[in-house]
């Protein structure tokens, strides 16, 4: 938490149910994290807290991009969370295509567009392919008081970061939006390729997988 500003906080009505909001700043570079929690952490943690660490995409979360599937699961998390009556969802700026900043995703996707899948538009503009860093997001848990975490993930590699820094990931939820024509490829990319839990979805064209 050294590195964490002390969080503002107010209450935050939404679509889906009222949250109490938090924004924390990292003071190693300037951004500003986000914390939407409702319930009673503390009796949440013997079962452990439903918890989305979710990473900033500007053109799925605010324009609504089809060619992710971040808003649906920014969505369905605090529709999960409601619905459970506890939990949190850590929402984490500075993730703009897994890392790589809004400028450089969109230059991605015009490399997409002429035929590279994710991976391979990263690397093409000399980047990694995930360069995302959760410790913001571990230490917003730690300030809460969560211990005990069900982690709303398709990615092994968020689990894993949870479980180096000491938390208890007593299980995972699944957490995956119905794919539509402009994400198939992408979806299909993240499970083969980067190791996502994801089901196969159906193909747009040629039907079940």
């Amino acid at each position: 938490m050294s590195f964490l500003s002390d969080p503002v906080c107010a209450r935050l009505p939404t679509e889906w149910g009222d949250f109490e909001v938090r924004v924390y700043t990292d003071t190693r570079n300037g951004t500003e994290h986000m914390a939407l929690s409702c319930g009673d952490l503390a009796r949440a943690r013997e079962g452990g807290v439903l918890v989305r660490l979710h990473s900033e995409c500007a053109t799925g979360d605010i324009f609504s991009s089809q060619r992710c599937d971040c808003r649906p699961q920014l969505v369905l998390a605090q529709q999960r969370i409601q619905q459970e009556g506890c939990g949190v969802l850590v929402y984490l700026r500075g993730h703009e295509g897994r890392g790589i900043g809004l400028s450089q995703k969109i230059a991605a996707y015009a490399l997409q567009e002429q035929g590279l899948d994710t991976l391979e538009a990263n690397r093409a503009l000399g980047l990694p392919v995930d360069s995302r860093d959760y410790s913001a997001g571990i230490a917003i848990l730690q300030h809460l008081g969560v211990q005990r975490v069900r982690l709303m993930s398709n990615n092994p590699r968020k689990l894993q970061a949870l479980t180096d820094a000491g938390l208890d990931v007593v299980g995972r939820v699944a957490h995956q939006a119905p794919g539509n024509p402009h994400n198939a490829a992408y979806l299909d990319t993240k499970r083969v390729r980067m190791g996502h839990l994801l089901t196969p979805q159906p193909d747009p064209v040629r039907g079940p997988v």
